[in-house]
Parts: structure tokens; C-alpha cells; sequence
């Protein structure tokens, strides 16, 4: 997989979003993609950079609101192929331990 990207979708509004979210993650189900959502988005891995708009699309759309907020940051390395999971290796590596507290 070369396109790594971080998708956030959520509605504009108060109060929980989870029931907006969980159907925007849901919509990714139907594309070729590798996904993992975590508290602040969704990391998706695909081949292809157009298999990632369209999923990107899907879920923009499968929220409900009078107002959608999308942001996408995406990571199309086109000379090697890595992993999500290697990247944070990479790092975790140099760090001599995991990416993450223990607290």
C-alpha cells in the first residue's frame, strides 16, 4: 500500500457526534481500503489514490447535518511501499520504546 491518509468527518454541532461518525467509518466498508479509527479520525490505507477520494466521498456524505466538516491529510509515497503500521515502527525504533505513555 503507497496512500496513506487521516480522514476526520464529523457533523457541526453539540453534544455527541458518534452516531454521525460510526456511519461515515461504516461507509468506508464498501471500498478497497485498510482502515483504523482512533480519537481523533480514521488512518486509511488503499493502493489507490482514486479508491481513496471515493471512499473519502462516501463517508462525507453518509453523515447526516445541516453542516459536514471533512479534513483529509494525505501520504502518497510513490517510490516505496509503507505501511501505516511501519511508520509508526520507524519511529517507535528511534524512540527505543512505543509511541505512546504509560500513563
Amino acid at each position: 500500500m503507497t496512500v496513506v491518509a487521516l480522514l476526520s468527518v464529523a457533523p457541526v454541532r453539540e453534544g455527541s457526534m458518534a452516531d454521525e461518525v460510526a456511519k461515515a467509518v461504516a461507509a468506508l466498508d464498501d471500498f478497497a481500503v485498510e482502515y483504523e479509527t482512533n480519537p481523533m479520525g480514521t488512518v486509511i490505507e488503499t493502493d489507490d489514490i482514486g479508491e481513496l477520494f471515493a471512499a473519502v466521498q462516501a463517508a462525507h456524505q453518509a453523515v447526516d447535518g445541516d453542516r459536514v466538516s471533512t479534513v483529509l491529510k494525505i501520504d502518497d509515497k510513490r517510490t516505496k511501499t509503507q505501511t501505516a503500521r511501519e511508520k509508526v515502527t520507524a519511529v517507535e525504533r528511534v524512540l527505543g520504546h512505543e509511541a505512546r505513555s504509560d500513563r
